[in-house]
């Protein structure tokens, strides 16, 4: 499918929607479309998205900006409709071959109003592709705009449902807004969300960013770190005992083992396979991930220490240690923790974490931690974005389906 995207300009130069451009592109792209830019102002973002540069769609040109200021007070000039149809020719020539055209906020706010209507003439006259008009902004429902702002042609173009033309807001609250403004049901106006590129924004390394799509970390809810090396003395058999316990109450709850099997003791390989057996007989092969399956090979500290960026507690369960250093670890990284009631670990984290002892039963331990995932705001919160507003989720539950309209 080839698709291309509008807007006034497009990175690098800085803003909202330019900056929501650029992770659309980037996701329609890797999924197998064909995407091209359409901007006035910016860059290609690579050579699979290239840019094609329209001067005139920029708000800020001579020209628009001398004929805004006409429009401004009410008046429709020649000008006006030279630089319409001028524009009207170099968009359908940009748009030689694309199936889906997406123009963002230039169909909402009045920063160039020649551009709307020229792409309003193309629409009515069916000379364009498919239509999603993607709503950031709506220039006759924001105050500030509205001195600017006339009855009639062309300014109600940015309040009149365009027909056949797909509507997106991104919210609800924008989506309640078009609704009464242009007298669209809420049920035909799609909500699609902006979000968060976790990767970049957490300074993910690429091979931590490849075992989260490898275990599908995302839907962990909680996620328990464990950055243990697989040794008897761990008591890693109680941290699974505890996840399966765990699930009755919070059904998404996953674990990783970061660490390798412990390299001095030849019993450690039989360790672990009673691991993985009483994994597979407490029904959670799917939730408890060890990094040693995924390989072989030595894991930086720089991997350990993203975990401990998307761990939502770090769970430590040891018969003994002789510090433990993951404790201070978590209180860089402002998780909570879960440990042994073993006297290092006591030592290190005083009142500040949840205690139990490694032969606990781990119903208990359990409903213990339930419990303070159950109250804990922060982790609500965490939780919520992991599931709605990190770009994956939405470009799968939202954005893809758009296309297969």
């Amino acid at each position: 499918m080839n698709i291309a995207i509008l807007h006034y300009s497009v990175p690098p130069i800085v803003g909202g929607v330019e900056s929501v451009i650029a992770h659309h592109a980037r996701m329609m792209s890797a999924d197998g479309m064909s995407v091209r830019l359409i901007a006035a102002r910016g860059d290609s973002l690579s050579e699979r998205i290239p840019l094609t540069l329209i001067p005139l769609a920029d708000s800020r040109h001579a020209r628009v900006a001398e004929m805004k200021e006409q429009l401004d007070r009410g008046e429709v000039t020649r000008d006006f409709e030279l630089l319409r149809d001028e524009l009207a020719e170099q968009l359908q020539t940009a748009l030689s071959g694309v199936d889906v055209l997406i123009a963002h906020n230039v169909c909402s706010l009045n920063k160039n109003l020649a551009l709307t209507a020229a792409l309003h003439q193309l629409y009515m006259s069916k000379k364009l592709p498919r239509l999603i008009l993607w709503h950031h902004d709506l220039a006759w429902t924001t105050p500030r705009y509205r001195s600017e702002l006339h009855e009639g042609y062309p300014w109600d173009l940015l309040k009149t449902a365009w027909p056949g033309a797909a509507q997106v807001t991104v919210s609800e609250a924008r989506r309640d807004e078009l609704s009464d403004l242009m007298k669209i049901d809420t049920s035909k106006i799609h909500v699609v969300p902006n979000g968060v590129d976790l990767g970049k924004f957490l300074k993910l390394e690429e091979q931590t960013i490849g075992y989260i799509k490898d275990l599908d970390l995302l839907r962990a809810s909680p996620l328990l770190l464990l950055p243990v090396r697989i040794t008897s003395r761990k008591n890693i058999e109680m941290a699974l005992r505890i996840l399966a316990a765990l699930q009755r109450d919070l059904p998404s709850a996953q674990m990783v083992v970061t660490g390798p099997l412990g390299p001095h003791n030849s019993a450690n390989l039989q360790y672990f396979e009673k691991l993985t057996a009483l994994r597979e007989e407490l029904g959670i092969k799917k939730s408890a991930h060890f990094l040693a399956e995924l390989t072989d090979e030595f894991i930086p500290d720089s991997i350990i220490s993203d975990f401990f960026k998307l761990a939502d507690a770090l769970m430590l369960p040891s018969f003994e240690e002789g510090f433990g250093i993951p404790i201070l670890e978590a209180g860089f990284a402002g998780i909570p923790v879960f440990c042994s009631d073993i006297f290092p670990l006591k030592n290190l984290g005083g009142e500040f974490a949840g205690y139990f002892s490694p032969n606990e039963n781990p119903n208990a331990v359990a409903k213990m931690m339930a419990e303070h995932f159950k109250r804990d705001k922060v982790f609500g919160l965490r939780k919520s974005v992991r599931e709605q507003f990190t770009w994956e989720r939405i470009y799968a539950a939202k954005i893809a389906p758009l296309f297969d309209e």
